[in-house]
């Protein structure tokens, strides 16, 4: 009973196509559908050129001033060129959390391949750019200054770990808490079943009205885990810009 609730994130093969190059097979599944839908419903409602918004334009403005404010309070504005990016980056995230939401919708944010591939290529593509920007001068991040050189080689190896930790983190964080939540009200929505079929009408209003405020509470979630991946990702870039 209690895996049956973990089939919500089970990943389905929807078209298996085989390449003509190799014995490569080429595999569209639900999780490649809705990362499609969510770029799909991203870019429709980014069309919007109204003087007078509506609420869908609304909504893409607030997010546009909100990740540019992010982007200039932590890079500055040499960092404005990492500005598309993030926000794209967030509308992507957001629009799948929120789509996720949907009853029979598969979430593709609470897959940990998923969320520790967008997490580590983050960290690859920092790292490179540093590098390519300070040269070896970069790796001095791995090295506080000030300290005895007594404890130089025990600080590198914690700096190093602590970095390389940032692209698990980055990603655990998402995931765990977009499949908390989905599993909380898989589990609320289930109980309250199981009162309903046993006819306790009545008791079942409590579990009922609780599932009304999670939604509200995962919509925001789904919001705010969002912006903190793009907050997370705006601070590490700030290491392509300055070496603090």
């Amino acid at each position: 009973m209690f895996a049956a609730y973990f089939d919500q994130f089970n990943v389905v093969k929807l078209i298996t196509m085989q390449v003509f190059v190799g014995d490569w097979l080429l595999i569209f599944t639900n999780s490649s559908m809705m990362m499609v839908i969510a770029v799909i419903i991203s870019w429709l409602l980014s069309e919007g050129k109204r003087l007078i918004p509506n609420r869908w334009q609304f909504l893409i403005e607030s997010a546009y001033i909100n990740i540019h404010s992010v982007v200039q309070e932590n890079l500055g504005k040499a960092g404005q060129k990492f500005f598309p990016f993030v926000l794209c980056l967030f509308i992507f995230i957001a629009m799948l959390n929120v789509l996720g939401l949907f009853p029979y919708v598969f979430v593709p944010t609470a897959q940990i391949v998923i969320t520790l591939g967008l997490s580590v290529s983050i960290i690859i593509a920092v790292t490179l750019l540093g590098v390519l920007t300070f040269k070896l001068k970069f790796f001095s991040i791995l090295m506080p200054g000030g300290v005895p050189l007594v404890l130089a080689p025990f600080l590198v190896v914690i700096e190093t770990a602590s970095y390389l930790i940032k692209a698990i983190s980055l990603g655990v964080r998402l995931a765990a808490n977009i499949s908390a939540g989905h599993l909380l009200f898989a589990i609320l929505s289930g109980f309250a079943f199981n009162m309903l079929s046993s006819g306790m009408i009545i008791s079942s209003l409590v579990p009922m009205l609780i599932m009304v405020f999670i939604t509200l509470l995962e919509i925001m979630v789904a919001v705010i885990q969002a912006y903190v991946f793009c907050l997370l990702t705006t601070i590490y870039l700030g290491d392509t810009i300055a070496l603090h």
